[in-house]
């Protein structure tokens, strides 16, 4: 039977965003840059759209875009992507635009028993402003 929970309003998009934030953790772009420069092991997840990670990403991001990430991240669906899938003991850092897809991203892979997710605060958008380095490639 169909869940009977009715909110008083229709949530929003930010209501998502903020519920998510509410049980996840967050790092600062200068907080990956040091957990990257010091070779932590970590799988580094993007989960944009394939236009936005061709545009620039982080070095050795995963693109992984959000509507895919159950599947991606299910070992019992054959299509899943093996480095997300064996990852649940392992620390996932997950980015997106800004922040806000990747934080419900979070919350999802701990209800799928990921134990060290981490959200990129602001996004790919902060990790520019911040001066990050960037990697411009295709994908095909």
């Amino acid at each position: 039977m169909y869940n009977t929970f009715k909110p008083e309003q229709p949530m929003s998009l930010m209501d998502f965003v903020r519920a998510a934030k509410s049980c996840i953790k967050e790092i600062t772009p200068q907080e990956l840059v040091s957990k990257l420069n010091n070779k932590e092991d970590l799988l580094l997840i993007d989960v944009r759209e394939h236009g936005e990670y061709e545009n620039g990403h982080i070095k050795g991001a995963h693109l992984v875009p959000r509507g895919i990430l159950e599947p991606a991240a299910d070992p019992a669906y054959p299509k899943h992507l093996p480095e997300l899938a064996a990852a649940r003991d392992q620390q996932v850092v997950v980015y997106c635009a800004t922040s806000g897809r990747s934080a419900m991203a979070c919350a999802v892979l701990q209800m799928m028993g990921f134990k060290n997710v981490l959200n990129l605060d602001g996004g790919y958008t902060r990790w520019v402003a911040d001066g990050m380095p960037e990697i411009h490639e295709a994908t095909f």
